[in-house]
């Protein structure tokens, strides 16, 4: 059992930045691809990001691409998700994911193994 714990969010103005954290204990989280995902209020949850086991391979939605920034560290068991630029369309609570396999599209394609209980970004306009 892999328990993950997500850190980092907050409010924030638009055009600020956020880190989030996701720190996995109880497995081998570092074996595993990872990604992240958010839920808006009224909307169904949505792929954000991903990453593969190594670290070497990502993945992002079309919205964030060139203003997130998804890594890992293995040896910490950490994943970060670096939010640049953020807008007001970016609030939602983020989830971070581990998949079932070690590669992106794992994370894109699939169904995550494990979630964590999500953190709250809201982007003031």
């Amino acid at each position: 059992q892999v328990l993950l714990e997500e850190s980092g969010g907050g409010l924030v103005q638009a055009g600020g930045s956020l880190r989030l954290s996701c720190a996995a204990s109880g497995g081998t989280f570092s074996n595993y691809a990872a990604g992240w995902f958010r839920q808006a209020p009224g909307k169904e949850r949505e792929f954000v990001a991903a990453i593969n086991w190594s670290g070497h391979n990502t993945y992002y939605t079309d919205s964030v691409q060139g203003r997130f920034t998804v890594s890992r560290d293995r040896a910490a068991n950490t994943v970060y998700l670096q939010m640049n630029s953020l807008k007001p369309e970016d609030t939602a609570v983020y989830y971070c994911a581990q998949a079932s396999g070690t590669s992106s599209t794992d994370v894109v394609g699939g169904v995550p193994k494990y979630w964590g209980q999500g953190t709250q970004v809201t982007v003031s306009s």
